[in-house]
């Protein structure tokens, strides 16, 4: 935040950045190779430790790591120097890429090498797994919230900056509401995000999420569950009518206080509860002098 308590607004995203510097992020099979500012050894490169993106697809990796065999690594990776460190580079984009050159053998990695501070890499970082569309739903959440509880942006914001209808954001952060394993069972794919919304609505997210996963349920059906799990006021049990006794005292009672009193008397017990409703705080005092004296004094 600056210094006239403004909030900083958001940094250009990937894309845009990409753009001006010719290159298409994570793209091996681009079309037209672009040289990097320089070829850095694998080694002194390390990922960034606030990624949004927790999980890589292990085929596609594969995919990725035979094509840089082939032809190398044919968009630079997007790094910003480390002081006083052995390692010299952070991964601001292109881990994939650098994963995937270290199984096919390379030694070392074109890199463009630009300065960045924390709010803008992780910014970067967000935006272009997001524009690449395959973050899974709490990944993306994940990084929503980040970019909001750490670094003071609003849904508004996000909304407008990243091209995303701000119930889109909304909706995606509700599913980090939900139970961790319920989030374990949607990063690994065993829901969809379709499943995750319905169940963030159930009063018990874990076991409907087993059965949907059991039984295999659309999300439709899930939807249908959930919502009629959740108690409705037309199935609250109505309260048994007072017998004649019981109205009759409550009127005796009411007459001496000068106060409503309702007695809920427990069917087959001997026990229940006795309310007094007052007004004000002189009613109050008054009921209170009159349990203090006894009743017998009115």
């Amino acid at each position: 935040m600056s210094e006239t308590g403004q909030r900083r607004p958001m940094r250009r995203g990937l894309s845009a950045l990409m753009a001006d510097i010719g290159v298409d992020a994570d793209d091996a099979s681009s079309k037209r190779p672009v040289t990097g500012d320089r070829q850095v050894p694998i080694e002194q490169i390390r990922p960034n430790p606030n990624q949004p993106r927790r999980q890589f697809d292990e085929e596609r990796l594969s995919d990725l790591a035979a094509s840089i065999s082939a032809k190398g690594v044919l968009s630079p990776l997007i790094v910003r120097p480390i002081s006083g460190e052995d390692v010299l580079y952070e991964i601001v984009a292109g881990e994939r890429r650098w994963r995937a050159a270290q199984r096919s053998g390379l030694h070392e990695v074109p890199v463009l090498v630009r300065e960045f501070d924390d709010t803008e890499v992780l910014e970067v970082a967000i935006i272009e797994n997001i524009q690449r569309d395959d973050l899974n739903a709490i990944e993306e959440a994940s990084g929503y919230r980040d970019l909001i509880e750490r670094f003071g942006h609003t849904q508004e914001q996000l909304s407008t900056q990243l091209g995303k209808s701000r119930s889109h954001v909304a909706n995606l952060m509700r599913l980090l509401k939900l139970p961790d394993s319920v989030q374990n069972r949607l990063r690994s794919g065993e829901i969809s995000a379709g499943h995750a919304r319905a169940l963030v609505t159930a009063p018990d997210p874990e076991a409907l999420s087993q059965k949907v996963v059991r039984e295999g349920l659309s999300v439709r059906e899930t939807e249908k569950l959930a919502k009629g799990a959740r108690p409705s006021k037309q199935s609250r049990p109505k309260a048994a009518e007072k017998d004649a006794d019981t109205r009759a005292l409550e009127g005796d009672l009411t007459a001496a206080l000068g106060l409503l009193v309702q007695i809920a008397h427990v069917p087959g017990d001997e026990g229940g509860h006795v309310s007094i409703r007052y007004r004000s705080l002189d009613e109050l005092d008054r009921l209170c002098n009159l349990l203090s004296n006894g009743l017998g004094d009115t």
